[in-house]
């Protein structure tokens, strides 16, 4: 709330009142002390203030002009004015959690705030935009309407994170923030596929149970089935529900079935949105749809889609059967018409096409959360479509379609031979999404074998690449020109080079780094490749050392967190263990900065054993540091095992948790790391003769 009056106590002491706060759960107080400068600007009577650090205050005018124009979406989108008549924004330089969305008081970490135009790049700006879109939202989901208990988490955070995409795409449409929401569904499907997944709506009574829903799945899974919904129930009865759901249930506690009741009174006996909604709320996982196409009949199956055989007994009340509002498209669609719409309630359904046609693509965009395989002959149509014309599927459905068929390859529905035909298309690809999810399944398949040791087979994986991309390589510009989409496919498709050493990459980056050293750090570099720039400047010693002597004196967090990243890839052992342990001990690298270094040293070769013996080593003092179950150890624990494929590294990571007092075996994090390496072990077991023969 407001300062009403500041009132003299004695010498040098003060005593401020502030208005009496508005009916609020308590988790949402928050005070702040701290010598911080501020910026403002007030819109629809509400004061705007963005605090920093007094030589930072230079880049808070991107915040500043971000939160206004979201908190005018928000209001109107809602049909709700925000309550309070201020809303701060505060970049506090050591904090643990991205940021807090305390009611009218939100804190951000330094990265997740401050825009400096001399160093942040275009994806510095995306996260920045992203972060405040989401604590924004808070402001109305969470704060405004909260959940009643932990159970119901989803409710918070899947709806803030569904609006912070919603409204980056609405307010600042040249971010295309769809492409980064679709990149986050991949990842999350991934996790959900796991048998030690769990439903977005569960039981939840410890502490460490509490923590551990703050995943993922709570976030963006929850995100991705409300998209899911307002694409099926359509964009004003979705937003009519939303506002029937927020004026209903002002300054008080929801459960998940309020929220469908909200829904239900403005589809008018249309839809039964709460049953269509619980198959995906109360059950873990997601549907793996098939698709058998014979004339003009589609024969359509769904099933639970695991990457693993089912190891426990766990059953849904539904009995894994989900109510899937399924959306095509064929080859001789109009965009009058498409996409089409089927609601698939039963395990098996048949559609009948108006013609025959040469292809069908199912889950348009990726809109829905369920996986695609095409049976018999339907992957070659969708292949020869994309090798005779990409741009027929748009480029969030060729990288669904990448996604999609190296994920089916990992349960033996598709070999790996025929994922790996489909990717020859990419020399005529040109679209970000599409080609940072084939450098994605590209860099997982490396990253497997090099750590077995095969370098002569990681190596053709490289000279594979190039030739797939080299033309696409050599067309980059080491400048921040171009749209924001062709800035981000450089900085993407560059920093994959430079760490592959493809074409004259490294060339250029040491150049440019030596220049910059020159100049002692004075020169600038574009801002979307410098990341890349700092690490292949770290690999000398010498570049080392410098770049670390730069990041004690940096005064931007956007600088400083990209130097870091490159001080964490060198290959000096004896440099890895130092940054590791200097950011556990927090005083000349600060804590929150830990699992982001230990996740950059896991990628290297000589790195990913060494993260793994640090986090056995100082174990202890990681989760008194962090506590069990945060986030925070969630990540520490999947970066440094994601890699390991033998038998050995399984016994070994088993065994350590289940030595472990405080019972870390139990966590949902090293179950998940267990089946992850499982898989591994499953992956380079059935598909190492089939990567060969490709080669």
């Amino acid at each position: 709330m407001p300062k009403n009056v500041t009132i003299p106590v004695a010498a040098g002491i003060v005593q401020d009142e502030f208005s009496v706060s508005l009916k609020m759960s308590t988790y949402l107080v928050a005070f702040i002390v701290a010598n911080l400068t501020t910026t403002r600007r007030e819109t629809n009577r509400t004061r705007v203030s963005i605090y920093a650090m007094p030589q930072k205050l230079s880049q808070v005018e991107y915040a500043l002009d971000t939160a206004v124009k979201l908190l005018e979406f928000y209001q109107k989108y809602f049909h709700i004015d925000y309550p309070l008549q201020k809303l701060d924004l505060v970049a506090i330089p050591d904090f643990q959690a991205g940021a807090m969305e305390n009611w009218g008081l939100i804190t951000f970490r330094e990265t997740t705030l401050l825009y400096d135009n001399r160093t942040s790049s275009t994806m510095d700006k995306n996260l920045i935009t992203a972060v405040i879109a989401h604590e924004l939202a808070h402001q109305w989901f969470g704060n405004l309407v909260t959940m009643e208990w932990w159970n119901d988490l989803w409710l918070n955070e899947g709806f803030a994170t569904f609006m912070e995409y919603f409204a980056m795409e609405e307010t600042f449409p040249e971010l295309h923030a769809d492409e980064e929401f679709l990149k986050l569904r991949f990842k999350t499907m991934m996790k959900d596929s796991l048998n030690a997944s769990h439903p977005i709506s569960s039981a939840v009574q410890s502490s460490k149970q509490i923590e551990e829903m703050f995943d993922m799945l709570s976030y963006v899974k929850g995100a991705s089935l409300l998209l899911m919904l307002k694409k099926y129930i359509e964009h004003d009865t979705f937003q009519a529900g939303i506002q029937n759901y927020l004026h209903n249930h002002s300054y008080g506690s929801t459960r998940s079935d309020d929220l469908w009741d909200s829904m239900n009174k403005v589809t008018n006996g249309t839809l039964d949105v709460k049953r269509l909604m619980k198959t995906w709320i109360l059950q873990k996982g997601f549907p793996l749809v098939t698709i058998r196409r014979k004339g003009k009949t589609l024969f359509i199956h769904q099933e639970r889609f695991l990457r693993s055989p089912e190891s426990e007994n766990w059953t849904s009340d539904a009995s894994y059967l989900w109510h899937i509002p399924l959306s095509y498209k064929t080859s001789n669609c109009s965009s009058l018409f498409c996409p089409y719409s089927y609601l698939l309630d039963q395990k098996s359904a048949t559609i009948e096409l108006q013609e025959e046609v040469k292809w069908v693509k199912f889950n348009v965009d990726m809109d829905g959360y369920y996986i695609v395989h095409y049976a018999e002959d339907g992957w070659e149509t969708l292949i020869d479509q994309l090798k005779r014309d990409p741009t027929a599927l748009s480029a969030k459905d060729r990288a669904h379609l990448i996604n999609n068929i190296f994920t089916l390859v990992g349960v033996g529905k598709v070999s790996l031979l025929k994922a790996f035909n489909l990717l020859d298309y990419i020399v005529k690809e040109n679209e970000a999404a599409p080609i940072t999810q084939a450098l994605f399944q590209l860099s997982v398949i490396y990253g497997l074998i090099e750590k077995r040791g095969m370098q002569d087979l990681a190596a053709r994986v490289v000279g594979r690449v190039e030739k797939l991309l080299g033309s696409k390589i050599d067309q980059q510009t080491w400048t921040d020109n171009g749209t924001l989409s062709e800035r981000e496919l450089r900085s993407t498709v560059l920093a994959f080079a430079c760490s592959y050493h493809l074409g004259k990459c490294n060339t250029t980056a040491t150049k440019l780094f030596e220049d910059w050293k020159a100049s002692n750090g004075t020169k600038s570099l574009p801002t979307d490749v410098m990341k890349t720039v700092f690490t292949t400047g770290a690999k000398s010693n010498d570049g080392w050392e410098f770049l670390l002597s730069m990041y004690t004196s940096s005064v931007s967090e956007a600088e400083k967190y990209k130097m870091l990243e490159a001080l964490a890839s060198t290959e000096d052992v004896r440099k890895l263990i130092w940054l590791m342990q200097t950011s556990l001990e927090g005083d000349f690298i600060r804590s929150q900065e830990l699992s982001h270094i230990i996740a950059t040293v896991s990628q290297s070769l000589p790195g990913h054993l060494l993260a793994w013996d640090f986090v056995k080593e100082n174990w202890e003092k990681l989760i008194q540091k962090f506590h069990v179950g945060s986030y925070t150890i969630q990540n520490i624990v999947t970066v440094s095992t994601s890699q390991f494929s033998t038998e050995a590294h399984l016994v070994e990571v088993k065994t350590f948790f289940e030595s472990k007092s405080e019972k870390s075996s139990e966590l949902r994090c090293v179950r998940e790391a267990i089946e992850t390496i499982q898989l591994n072990i499953k992956w380079m077991m059935t598909n190492l003769k089939m990567l060969q023969q490709w080669l």
